[in-house]
Parts: structure tokens; sequence; C-alpha cells
């Protein structure tokens, strides 16, 4: 999932201060996991906000919303009849909704409630850790389904450095080395043949080297 993290309420007031009518818009998914962007943060970015007015002296009026989705055109669409009453949008989605909101919506500042931090799992309540950079070249087949992208904090393809230790890396012993648990995988799964396998320099075009990306499946178009 997209994992990201709620901006400090100042930093949100900054951009909404000088408005008088405001749209809190939440989104259901991943957001609503990692508790950044969900119904529930919505309410309470709405209300904070309605008691920073509020000590202003400032008649705001500051209302709540919350979609199945921001980053599809169809749940975009439920907020199209009333879209026109607010002169701010503040979206608590990730930065794919963030700007497809303000896409579908061109005459109305979209502002951002979260930051977006990356493509992760939830470990236990709280804690969420990085898993996908979506390089777009994927060889968890050959890693034993860990990715030395996102998991080696200097992205290594073929194996360690010489700067782990004890199966932790070099950079914080908070951190354990990816090609090690590559490693104990492999062994695991008996397939430590894998770990011969040579890499050849990656090819960074199907990352962001090649600026925006798109998928585009002729097989599912209407």
């Amino acid at each position: 999932m997209i994992v990201a993290d709620k901006k400090p309420v100042e930093e949100i007031i900054e951009y909404v201060k000088d408005h008088s009518k405001i749209l809190v818009l939440g989104c259901n998914e991943c957001v609503t996991v990692c508790e950044a962007g969900g119904k529930k943060e919505v309410g309470i970015l709405a209300s904070t906000l309605r008691m920073y007015f509020a000590n202003q002296g400032r008649d705001a009026a500051v209302d709540e919303r919350t979609l199945e989705r921001q980053c599809d055109h169809e749940y975009l669409e439920e907020i199209r009849d009333i879209a026109d009453q607010y002169d701010a949008i503040v979206s608590i989605a990730c930065g794919v909704g963030i700007q497809f909101t303000a896409e579908k919506y061109l005459s109305i500042p979209v502002y951002p409630g979260v930051n977006t931090c990356f493509l992760g799992v939830t470990e236990q309540r709280g804690l969420w850790t990085e898993r996908c950079q979506a390089c777009g070249n994927c060889i968890l087949a050959y890693t034993g389904g860990i990715c030395p992208v996102s998991r080696c904090a200097k992205r290594i393809l073929n194996g360690p450095c010489g700067g782990s230790s004890k199966g932790t890396c070099e950079i914080s012993k908070d951190l354990d080395c990816a090609w090690q648990l590559i490693i104990d995988r492999l062994k695991a799964i008996d397939r430590l043949d894998l770990y011969e396998k040579m890499f050849p320099i990656k090819d960074w075009s199907t990352d962001r080297a090649g600026g925006p990306r798109k998928v585009v499946r002729e097989d599912v178009q209407i």
C-alpha cells in the first residue's frame, strides 16, 4: 500500500488561513489503513481548522467528505456538484490522489494534508515499513521475494557489500542487511542457486529516470 504521514497542522493552516470555505477530503484506501487520511483523520483535521478560525475570530466554514478513492474518475465525480462551493480543498489522500483531484477541479486550489512516504506494509499498529520503490522491473523471482532495490540502503543488485555485520547494515544496527535476508530466504526455499545469478547494470529507464511513467493495457481499454 501507499504509506503517508500527516503534515503538521501548522503547515496546513498556513495553506488555508486566507480561505473562507474549505473542504477536507479524505480517502478510504491506503491512507485510511496507515491512519493518515481516512474518515477519522478528516474529522480531526476539520475540527482543528474550525478551532483555528474560531480563535482568529474568522467566520470560515470547514466541511468534511471522504471518498472511496481519489485516484479514480468515478469517485472524484461524486463531489462535482459541490466542488464549486469551496474556495479550497485540503486533500489527505496520497500524492496521487491529491494531484488527480487538482487535475479534475482546475479552478480550486488543492492543498496536501499528508506527506506521501513509500510503498510499504503494516508490520504492527503504528509501524509501517518500505517494501517497494516501484522501479518497473521486478526481480523478486530471483531474490526470494525480497527487494534489494528498496530494502538495501545502497540498492546493490549482486550480493552484499563489505559493510554488513552479523546480518545488520552498516548504516544502522537496527536495519537488517537486505542481502542477508535474501540469502536466508533462498536457503529456506532451497533455491540458493539463484544467488549465483549475476544481474546486469540496471535499466533505470523503467524507474523515474525516464520521466512520468504509464501502463497501457489494450486488453482492458474501452
